[in-house]
């Protein structure tokens, strides 16, 4: 049964159910720039490799900061 492919752009809510975040959070961390959006017309969406990078740049956050003692 073939799997349908991962979508190039999403939704708010989906970007948000991928990084199991709620909605508002998303939107926060759209509004600071924390998390890249295009517009498409009238529609506000979110690149899917952008979720990727955010992760790994929190990934690289936590690697930088020392071990509490």
């Amino acid at each position: 049964m073939p799997t349908e492919p991962t979508p190039l752009v999403l939704t708010i809510e989906q970007a948000a159910h991928r990084l199991g975040i709620g909605r508002t959070l998303m939107y926060a961390l759209v509004t600071s720039g924390e998390i890249e959006s295009v517009t498409i017309g009238r529609l506000r969406r979110i690149p899917a490799d952008c979720i990727t990078e955010y992760v790994d740049r929190l990934r690289q956050q936590n690697i930088s900061l020392p071990a509490a003692a």
